[in-house]
């Protein structure tokens, strides 16, 4: 048991690098934009490239693993990222900053995309239900130590100390990884990178109108809290009126939520189909759009009324999660990897794509990031249900 906690720590903590590289130095966007002479939209544009790179570099991480082994990938991953992150705290001007994080962006999600193949290389069924929801328990706290983090950080030591100290985090993973992360990928089991076999394999993925439909509706379930943590410096410090001290109101909701959610998935996994889980999870959270659209359509942001919608729409996304992850992924048993790779693309890219496009639109008021929600829980609705009858095994290529 002590084992198996200590692999669901250290897969927690690989995941938990690309909420750190986002949320921490939300607090820090001010004294950026004062510091390197940089307009709001400029420092914004560091969160999108960041984004962008982390979602091209999420088709590959899993098919390098599928190449090298699970262990190589994520240490190479987590060295780069370091030394992206000891750039972006050198950054003389925002130009700078912006290629440490488009560096930081192509190395951040080698834990998390290889960390959902290595637990389905060690389990099947109810057992990885379980460890996904255990792994989801610890991830959720990320989002909400986070920015408490940066925002200790930025008052003691200033906004470059917060890069300094996510390099810090990326040493300490390569120790555990090298210390306590067994190779779960036998050599017997690897496939080539010859560009052919990639092209018929990224084909194969990506043509599973099964597989493609659950992991858009991974990625329209995590759009649809992930637009509050994109407008987060809108949303606390402009609607709720709060300091850079007070981002515990957006995140607290959500971390407590997610770790109920997560709660709820591994106890019910082995008894609940994961239809059920997945449906429930989506009643869940339509009730928290409805209630969120419904109060914002009289009454201004306020405490704690704006923050209650957001603790049960991460309550229902991460009861749901866990089965539709492992859903997309067993319909491509040859390929983990890789799969787990095109998975994470779909929903980095989205979120990408709403860094730059659809959050501008939509950070103008509560009411309107509201109706963002729930138009993107309605999608994931609707491509849930579209996948169904569809859910046929990728034979090997």
């Amino acid at each position: 048991m002590a084992n198996r906690w200590l692999m669901v720590a250290l897969l927690a903590g690989l995941t938990s690098i690309g909420p750190f590289s986002i949320d921490t130095y939300l607090p820090a966007f001010h004294a950026i934009e004062a510091d390197l002479g940089a307009s709001y939209l400029r420092v914004q544009q560091t969160l999108a490239l960041y984004m962008a790179a982390f979602a091209f570099m999420t088709l590959w991480h899993g098919a390098l693993s599928d190449s090298y082994g699970r262990r190589r990938v994520i240490m190479v991953g987590m060295a780069v990222y370091g030394l992206a992150s000891l750039l972006c705290a050198a950054a003389p001007s925002i130009e700078w900053l912006w290629v440490g994080r488009i560096l930081q962006g192509f190395s951040a999600g080698a834990g998390m995309v290889v960390g959902r193949a290595v637990i389905r290389d060690l389990f099947e069924g109810p057992q990885a239900q379980r460890l996904m929801s255990q792994v989801m328990t610890l991830f959720a706290l990320a989002p909400a130590i986070a920015p408490m983090v940066g925002g200790l950080i930025l008052a003691v030591a200033g906004w470059r100390a917060i890069f300094v100290f996510l390099a810090l985090l990326a040493a300490l993973l390569i120790f555990a990884v090298y210390r306590h992360l067994p190779e779960t990928l036998p050599p017997d089991r690897r496939h080539s990178l010859h560009p052919r076999v990639l092209f018929r394999g990224f084909h194969g993925v990506f043509s599973h109108s099964g597989f493609v439909l659950l992991a858009v509706a991974l990625a329209c379930n995590f759009n649809g809290f992930f637009i509050y943590v994109l407008a987060a410096p809108k949303f606390v410090m402009g609607h709720l009126g709060l300091s850079e001290q007070g981002f515990i109101w957006l995140f607290g909701p959500t971390v407590l939520g997610m770790m109920s959610g997560a709660t709820v998935s591994g106890r019910v996994a082995g008894r609940w189909s994961p239809r059920r889980s997945v449906l429930t999870g989506f009643a869940i959270m339509l009730t928290s759009v409805a209630v969120n659209i419904g109060y914002h359509l009289s009454q201004p942001a306020t405490l704690p009324w704006s923050a209650l919608p957001l603790f049960i729409y991460n309550l229902g996304m991460a009861i749901a999660t866990p089965s539709l992850t492992l859903l997309a992924l067993d319909l491509v048993p040859h390929r983990r990897g890789m799969a787990a790779s095109c998975q994470s693309f779909l929903q980095v890219g989205l979120n990408s794509v709403s860094a730059s496009l659809v959050v501008p639109l939509l950070w103008g008021g509560p009411l309107t990031l509201a109706l963002g929600a729930g138009a993107f829980c309605a999608l994931g609705l609707a491509a849930y249900l579209s996948s169904q009858g569809r859910l046929t095994v990728m034979p090997p290529n």
